[in-house]
């Protein structure tokens, strides 16, 4: 139980917060291995976000902390930065916005084209690849989809096509990564998949840098395998090496994909609320690592869980093939007594 305080960290920990049981924190601030270990007291860490490749989630599970992040709080604010993007992307907008204020007037020079009739390719589709595509599709873009953990019946009430990586490549030509950085999307569009894209394809990154490699993406723009980039997150940020930002096919954001007064507002409200309903057990939502859960539960807790086995297996026995013939129910107390219905 968190019985101190909590300390709320916009951006850096000048020094490990050891006299805090709590602590929440958005994605520039760095919670290292070295700040929870002489965190002798913490219990909690929340990210106010989605993302928590800012946290070393491993350092904190050895110490038996639990990481939770808010997975819906800047969901609608990114989305719509997804599709702000797309739309840039098919008709030079910042290109031609800048041309204008350098007293321009060059019509030709910014030929666009319409979203209409195309194809987006989503990778990953949780809550943002969703909304993402339900807006997409009201442009009339044709909607492509991958993820491992979506079931393709519920990709496909949403109008998403679901298939492989290999069967959405060559199809697309607008791609969008919606996916959690994690080793086994490093580099997920490199040379190798940029190679088996269509000629011109664009692509949008509003997700965590990483996923696409830069330099892969950079090769693509300079040979025309690659037609556009919408990025709002970089590897490096801010990025040291200009050279995707200053390319002309790419249109660039400092991280803006939860900048929104209402998605601030709400990644705050929900991580509280979650630390709040965690410590009253009351409900436990965006728990990352919840290998360390047992540790935090009450004697009350533990009792409800051993109950909520015993009455699986009475289920079980119900429904199988040789179910029991007689069932035996040992209650104490007249509450317990007066609430069974059998």
């Amino acid at each position: 139980v968190i019985k101190k305080s909590l300390l709320f960290c916009l951006f850096s920990l000048s020094a490990a917060p050891k006299d805090y049981d709590g602590l929440v924190v958005r994605s520039a601030t760095k919670v290292t291995s070295d700040i929870i270990n002489a965190a002798s007291n913490l219990k909690i860490i929340g990210r106010a976000g989605t993302g928590v490749d800012n946290v070393d989630v491993d350092a904190a599970t050895k110490k038996g902390i639990i990481v939770m992040n808010t997975p819906s709080g800047n969901t609608i604010s990114a989305a719509e930065l997804t599709c702000a993007l797309i739309m840039s992307l098919s008709r030079h907008v910042p290109q031609a916005v800048m041309s204008m204020k350098a007293g321009n007037w060059d019509r030709k020079k910014f030929m666009g084209a319409e979203l209409y009739g195309k194809v987006l390719g989503i990778v990953g589709l949780g809550r943002i690849g969703k909304e993402v595509a339900s807006r997409m599709q009201s442009f009339g873009m044709r909607t492509i989809g991958y993820d491992p953990i979506t079931p393709p019946e519920v990709a496909t009430s949403w109008g998403v096509e679901p298939m492989s990586l290999e069967q959405l490549w060559p199809q697309c030509d607008y791609i969008t990564v919606h996916t959690p950085l994690m080793p086994s999307t490093v580099g997920l569009l490199n040379d190798e998949t940029f190679a088996k894209c269509k000629k011109g394809v664009k692509v949008v990154n509003c997700a965590r840098g990483g996923i696409i490699d830069e330099a892969a993406l950079l090769r693509a723009l300079e040979s025309g395998q690659c037609g556009g980039a919408g990025l709002d997150v970089f590897i490096e940020e801010p990025p040291k090496d200009r050279s995707l930002v200053n390319h002309p096919n790419v249109v660039s954001c400092p991280h803006l994909g939860a900048s929104t007064k209402e998605a601030q507002a709400r990644c705050g409200q929900d991580i509280a609320q979650q630390i709040v309903d965690m410590v009253n057990g009351k409900n436990l939502v965006g728990a990352v690592n919840a290998q360390v859960l047992a540790s935090t539960f009450s004697q009350e807790s533990h009792q409800m869980i051993a109950l909520g086995k015993a009455l699986g297996a009475v289920l079980q026995s119900c429904t199988s093939r040789n179910p029991c013939n007689n069932l035996r129910i040992t209650t104490q107390g007249k509450k317990y007594w007066s609430n069974l219905m059998v």
